[in-house]
């Protein structure tokens, strides 16, 4: 199967990733996003099949046994998060490029597994501070939650040197024009 290109967007949880990816999808470029699958429930007005591909733990365990899966991670305990085979077979027959918005360590197995085609772009927050200041005004989690999501943030932040870009994401107009960029440029080479 001919393949496209890849755009991974991976980033600590508030880090502005998602804004990002949404960015991209409305300019005229032939890209397709890559809808995850996780086995958390829904947030807020998340739909499936739109947002994620909402699956019970042990069906994602399935899953996972049935080799379904380009990558997943256990992100936090019962909590799944991975890309499906198919959803990237189905994007690349319809002639697009794969947009990605994943986990850190999801991103990094993506651009192992297709180094030649993917660009992996890491999202970067001003600071902690600011990152937690995102999350709170999400007002969609449990402080115990925002915790593990700080905790977890730190961790991931190490793994920004392994990525093709650092984007620092302090302001949202420049980083949306810097996504845009990038994505014409690789889609170029």
């Amino acid at each position: 199967m001919k393949t496209g290109k890849l755009f991974v967007f991976s980033a600590p949880s508030g880090s502005g990733k998602t804004t990002l990816v949404r960015h991209l999808l409305l300019q005229n470029l032939p890209l397709g996003f890559s809808i995850s699958a996780t086995s958390r429930t829904p947030r807020g007005e998340e739909k499936d099949g739109m947002d994620y591909y909402f699956l019970s733990e042990e069906e994602f365990r399935q899953k996972i046994e049935e080799d379904a899966f380009i990558e997943y991670e256990e992100v936090y305990q019962g909590a799944f998060y991975g890309t499906l085979r198919s959803e990237v077979e189905r994007l690349w027959k319809e002639g697009k490029n794969v947009l990605f918005d994943i986990d850190v360590i999801g991103g990094l197995n993506v651009k192992e597994q297709y180094p030649e085609e993917t660009l992996a772009v890491f999202v970067q927050p001003p600071s902690l501070e600011e990152l937690e200041k995102r999350l709170r005004q999400r007002m969609t989690e449990t402080e115990e939650k925002i915790q593990q999501r700080l905790d977890k943030s730190a961790t991931e932040l190490i793994y920004s040197q392994d990525f093709d870009v650092i984007l620092v994401n302090d302001n949202l107009a420049k980083a949306k024009q810097e996504v845009v960029r990038l994505v014409k440029e690789f889609l170029r080479s």
